[in-house]
Order: C-alpha cells, then sequence, then structure tokens
C-alpha cells in the first residue's frame, strides 16, 4: 500500500516536478496547483490533476494558504508538500494544513517557528552549545541599538532579517556611516519578503566558506546527517554553484560540523529533512548560521553522492515510517556539482531576463541530471523567481565532475532569455575555481561578465553580429554561420559579409537618441519590470554619483537604482508600491 494516496504539491516549476516524480515512484497520486501566469506549464502537464488557485501574482496564488488547502480537500488529498518558497516555511500554513485534517510534509510547527525567527534561533542554538556568530541575540529596534552592538563585535558588521533567507534582508555595514541605510535597507526587505521588519546584528566574517549539513529526522528517534555541501560560490549572498563534499572539509571535520548539525536539530526536536547552514572561517573556526526547515534547493549534490532521495524520506517521516538509513550507512561516494541556471544577465549586474523560450534542450550522459520546470515555447515570467534550472553532474571526484559539468553547459540549449549558462563556464574554467577557492571578488567581476558575453556570443544562434573595423563603405561586417552536407560530410561554415549602409546610419541614430533620452538630459530609467519597493530621494534633493535613487524588486530580487551623475533630482515620477516598466522614467538628475 502507498503511504498516502494522494498529495498535493504547493508550489510550481521544477521543484514541483522533482516532488512529483518521487510520489509516482512511491505509487501515490500527484495534484497541481497553478496560477493564471502558469496555464500549460510543465509542472502541470505532469501532475495527474491540476487546480487553478489565482491570477499570476504569487501573493494572490501560490501564497494563498486557504486556497491551496481548499483544493487539496476538493481533490482528495491526503497531505501538502510544499517544496521550497512560497509556504515551505510558514508556521501558520502547516497550522492550517493539520487544522484541515491533512498531513503536513514537513517539520514540526514548533520547529519551524523555533528556527524561521533567526534570532530565536541564535538563543536556541547558544543554550544547546552550538557555536553562533558573535552578535545580538534580540531583534536590534533602532540605528543606535545596531552601532552599540557594533562596537562589541567590530566592523564589519551583517545586518539581518530576523525572518529571512536566500539574501533577502542582508546588508553589510564598514563603518558606522554606513549603518543607517544598511538598517533601513534590511528593515525594509524583510517586511516586503517575510512581513517582519525586525532584524538583528553579526560581526560580519571576511571571506568564510558557506558550509551547510543535510539533516533527517523521524519519529522514532533517530537523527542523522548526510555530509557537508559547499555554498560558497554566491552573488547577492544568493546561492549560484554549490557542491559536496567541500573542497575546505576534511574527515575530522566533517565528524565536527556533523555532530554540530545533529545536535542543533535535536534541540529544537526536530522531524523531516532540513538544512543546518554554517559559516567555516578562514582559521578553521565554525558557526551556526541559520536552519532551513525544508528541502532545499541543492539537496540535488547530496542525493547524488549518497544515493538518498531526500523527498521520499520526507514523505516516509511524514507517514510514521522510520529512515530508511541509519548513520552509519550513509557513504559519501564521488564528487557532485549543480550550477543554478537562472533566467539573469550577468553582463547587467545579474538583473532579471525574463522572456519566451524560443529553443530549450537539455544535456545528458553519464552522471548528469537536470531539474527543470520548462519547455520550449514557455515563457519566463517575471512574477517569480529567476531559477530557470538546476544542472547537476556527479563523477568520481572534483576535477572530474569539473570537466562533466563544462561539457554538460556546452550542450545545454536555452534560447531567448538571457542566462547564466555562459558565466557557470566562464566561473567553471576560472583559476580560483579550479583550486577550490572561495572565489572572492572573482563571482561578480567584470572580466568574468566579459568573459561570459564572450562564450555566449560563441554559442549564440545561426546568426551573430560581431565587433569589426569599417571595410571602406562605411559599414560593419555580419558573420553568417551555415551548414552544408559535401560528399557526405557535415562542414560548418563562417561567412563574412559587409552590412549596407544604411545600418551605420541606423546604429548612429540610436545613439543620438541615447544621448537625447539617457545620460545627456540626466534620464533615470527602470532597466526591468517590477515593483518599487522604496524611494530614497525626493524632487529638489542633491545627490552624488552612485547615490541611492530607489529599489526596484524584479523576478523575487531587489535591485537598487542609482544616480549616475552628481546633479539634483527632478521630475520624480515613482512612489512605494508602483509597478514600473521596463524603461519607463524614474527622474531626471539635473545639473546643480
Amino acid at each position: 500500500m502507498p503511504l498516502f494516496a494522494k498529495v498535493l504539491v504547493a508550489n510550481r516549476g521544477e521543484i514541483a516536478v522533482r516532488v512529483f516524480r518521487t510520489l509516482r515512484e512511491l505509487g501515490i497520486g500527484t495534484v497541481a496547483v497553478y496560477s493564471e501566469a502558469d496555464r500549460g506549464k510543465l509542472h502541470v502537464a505532469v501532475a495527474d490533476e491540476a487546480y487553478l488557485i489565482g491570477p499570476g501574482p504569487a501573493a494572490e496564488s501560490y501564497l494563498r494558504g486557504d486556497r491551496v488547502i481548499e483544493v487539496a480537500l476538493r481533490a482528495g488529498a491526503e497531505a501538502i508538500h510544499p517544496g521550497y518558497g512560497f509556504l515551505a516555511e510558514n508556521a501558520a500554513f502547516a497550522a492550517q494544513v493539520a487544522d484541515a485534517g491533512l498531513v503536513w510534509i514537513g517539520p514540526p510547527l514548533e520547529a519551524i517557528e523555533a528556527m524561521g525567527s533567526k534570532t530565536a534561533a541564535r538563543e536556541r542554538m547558544c543554550a544547546a552549545g552550538v557555536p553562533i556568530i558573535p552578535g545580538t541575540t534580540e531583534p536590534a529596534g533602532s540605528v543606535e541599538e545596531v552601532l552599540a552592538a557594533a562596537g562589541e563585535t567590530g566592523y564589519p558588521i551583517a545586518i539581518k532579517a530576523s525572518a529571512g533567507g536566500g539574501g533577502k534582508g542582508f546588508k553589510i555595514a564598514a563603518s558606522p556611516d554606513e549603518v543607517e541605510r544598511a538598517w533601513e535597507s534590511a528593515r525594509r526587505e524583510g517586511e516586503a519578503y517575510f512581513a517582519d521588519a525586525s532584524v538583528y546584528v553579526e560581526r560580519y566574517l571576511e571571506d568564510p566558506r558557506h558550509v551547510e549539513v543535510q539533516v533527517l529526522a523521524d519519529d522514532h528517534g533517530s537523527v542523522i546527517h548526510l555530509g557537508e555541501r559547499d555554498c560558497t560560490i554566491q552573488r547577492r549572498h544568493q546561492k549560484l554553484v554549490e557542491e559536496t563534499p567541500s573542497p575546505a572539509v576534511d574527515d575530522a571535520l566533517r565528524e565536527r560540523i556533523g555532530r554540530i548539525a545533529v545536535d542543533a536539530a535535536r534541540a529544537v526536536g526536530y522531524r523531516s529533512a532540513g538544512t543546518i547552514e554554517g559559516l567555516l572561517a578562514p582559521d578553521g573556526s565554525y558557526y551556526f548560521l541559520e536552519m532551513n526547515t525544508r528541502v532545499q534547493v541543492e539537496h540535488t549534490v547530496t542525493e547524488a553522492v549518497t544515493g538518498i532521495d531526500i523527498v521520499r524520506e520526507q514523505v516516509r517521516i511524514a507517514a510514521g515510517e522510520p529512515l530508511s538509513v541509519t548513520q552509519e550507512q550513509v557513504v559519501l561516494r564521488g564528487h557532485a556539482l549543480e550550477c543554478r541556471i537562472n533566467a539573469e544577465d550577468v553582463t547587467r549586474g545579474f538583473l532579471p531576463s525574463p522572456g519566451l523560450v524560443t529553443a530549450y534542450r537539455e544535456p545528458g550522459g553519464i552522471g548528469v541530471r537536470v531539474d527543470s520546470g520548462i519547455r520550449a515555447g514557455d515563457r519566463i515570467s517575471d512574477l517569480y523567481d529567476p531559477l530557470v534550472a538546476k544542472l547537476v553532474v556527479h563523477d568520481v571526484d572534483r576535477e572530474h565532475a569539473r570537466r562533466r559539468m563544462l561539457r554538460a553547459l556546452e550542450e545545454f540549449v536555452i534560447e531567448g532569455p538571457t542566462t547564466l549558462l555562459g558565466f557557470h563556464r566562464a566561473l567553471l574554467s576560472s583559476p580560483c575555481f579550479v583550486e577550490g577557492g572561495t572565489c572572492r571578488g572573482v563571482t561578480e567581476s567584470e572580466e568574468l561578465a566579459a568573459r561570459a558575453r564572450e562564450l555566449d556570443e560563441r554559442s549564440a544562434g545561426a546568426e551573430a553580429v560581431i565587433a569589426a573595423e569599417g571595410n571602406g563603405s562605411g559599414g560593419a561586417t555580419r558573420e553568417r554561420r551555415l551548414v552544408v552536407e559535401l560528399d557526405g560530410r557535415r562542414h560548418e561554415l563562417r561567412v563574412h559579409s559587409s552590412e549596407p549602409p544604411w545600418a551605420e546610419l541606423a546604429r548612429r541614430h540610436r545613439e543620438r537618441r541615447k544621448g537625447l533620452t539617457g545620460e545627456e538630459t540626466g534620464a533615470v530609467v527602470s532597466p526591468m519590470q517590477g515593483v518599487v519597493l522604496g524611494v530614497e530621494v525626493a524632487d529638489g534633493q542633491e545627490i552624488e554619483a552612485g547615490g541611492l535613487i530607489c529599489v526596484i524588486e524584479a523576478m523575487k530580487m531587489e535591485n537598487e537604482i542609482v544616480a549616475h551623475r552628481d546633479g539634483v533630482v527632478s521630475g520624480l515620477s515613482v512612489a512605494p508600491g508602483q509597478q514600473v516598466a521596463h524603461g519607463q522614467l524614474i527622474c531626471t538628475v539635473r545639473d546643480a
């Protein structure tokens, strides 16, 4: 008999598809939910049943717990799996699921509440003897309290949203002059993303490794860990590449941090799959950072090296079954890497890049896994996270896995939106990654972005315009790739031809228009479609180049819009909560 007859997955995209696969292997019926923006998406198509729960914005659909529960009851589901994001760590929703007579495939309500507040979690861990980063265990209610805490820990400091996660509500202040802006920004993000503006203070560790430990706990007293994952490669404090084992962890350290993770899980009476996140300082000190009370995006690399289906264990635990393995039976074999393939433009500071996917082809072969929720013809919406797919590889050691990942990245085809495929190829080929370093200062560097752009251009579709010197007629050179077959052999030719003279005239016209509407007039426009989270200036206010004008959220990322020159703000046309379009005028910075 299956553990459950039918399970609803309260999520979308690749994680919903991934959970459905395990449920089917367990003989369990699957129920999907979808917004109006997700009609026809892959997770809707692969489920046994699918139900509309509201309009595109997540607040009107995927975050409507009442509608999710209503659908579960209507469909006859016995349990709800939340995936990650959305309602996955929402204690109130977990309670509503239980009140409706449904099974919550996740940790106990008390554990979610205990670890949902980072300050409460730090206090609980400190009492349990788990090492925490020096800082406060109570929320900092004012700039003065932050300054006082910084006086004890020293600078730089990290100001974090108490309910935060995924890099949201995380700001750094390197000196007292930066505290007020960082404090306000962290509070704003905490309120916007987690409906909780409270923040706390930690000493900011210079160039640590982000090392987390996967734990599993059942109702029968078993708590085990599945080794560590290294998630050091990040941008804006959000993970990009994950791997296991960590290049910086040996057997002795693995045993120590594994024991810390098990102690932390026991301290909150944990049950289900969870992750203890920590920071490994250059001196070898390891500190508890936070606990994620859900399955992680990067759970895939742990599955690759252990052979354990973490979602299956979640379902078994929720059904009252014991873990299928003991600590002694957990063996790490080989090395695994995961690259997050986001719809982002690295050459524009990782700005979101939604749009229509015109072509899509996944890589394959031994040791290659792709978790994705899209197909050719799908539109990547700006309403949700920019994650398109997760590319995972496994091999006998790190270097073999790195080379396998590069091969798989070269095979991966996603045309339409700009993605991080070229970025990952550039990063995995960089000396810092090859050597197993932290790649501090490299991930968001202009040099890596330029290399990523070069790789993307090489693998672009059938036609590309390349930079070239004039050919005497005032035009540039166009490169066209042609494939021909001669005597049964395939040849790829690159044909160079001159652009017509009017092409240069068109370029000059575009440059003139750019001058009239851009920097020459001081116009500041939105680089993306999104929602204004906060406005930091007023009409008539003087501002310096680089000064913050407003913050725009797009695809669950906060983007700061800054002044490109010194001057005075004029014609400010946006307000908090307002929707803005790509290219929309925000204000003008005129001469003082």
